[in-house]
């Protein structure tokens, strides 16, 4: 199943998204939406999956949970706004993974593109976007496209969107 991942629009949904995800089964939002439009847009893509982030308001928080905790084609994903990272998970995730670790941990918040395995968590696979909004400290903006099946993700591909602060894509 392949899957395209977004976070941290922060109420701005790049022109390009439906084009880039044209290809993806599914799409999912890790947080910070900054308004509801935007998950609906994204709703009438692909199915779609979401959590609330620090930014949404109860809107948002209404139709999302905080966490996501689902199975899909045998991969175990948790997906939450705040999660940290690998070595420095955040105080409200530490018990989230000492009661269940899940394949993949999939995060927002820090606008900051990152992929690795956390060892210490069983290999778990951490991945955070970036951020495909223009507010935040990112350079660039991000999304990823990748493919999950038998508890593995595979085939992660990085999808730049033009730097931060412009409102034209460069894809």
């Amino acid at each position: 199943m392949e899957i395209g991942l977004i976070s941290d629009t922060h109420s701005y949904l790049d022109p390009n998204i439906a084009k880039i995800f044209a290809s993806v089964d599914e799409i999912w939002h890790a947080g910070d939406f900054g308004t509801l439009e935007i998950a609906t847009q994204l709703q009438e893509l692909k199915p779609f999956r979401g959590v609330w982030g620090n930014i949404d308001t109860t809107d948002i928080r209404e139709a999302f949970p905080e966490d996501a905790w689902f199975e899909i084609e045998g991969t175990s994903i948790l997906m939450t706004h705040i999660a940290g990272r690998p070595g420095r998970y955040d105080k409200r995730t530490k018990p989230l993974l000492a009661k269940s670790v899940p394949d993949v941990l999939i995060c927002g918040h820090s606008h900051m593109l990152r992929i690795e395995k956390d060892d210490k968590y069983g290999g778990m696979q951490y991945i955070n976007p970036g951020a495909a909004g223009h507010h935040g400290a990112q350079l660039v903006r991000t999304v990823l496209k990748f493919e999950v099946a038998g508890g593995e993700v595979s085939n992660v591909r990085v999808i730049e969107l033009g730097p931060r602060g412009r409102k034209k894509s460069s894809f």
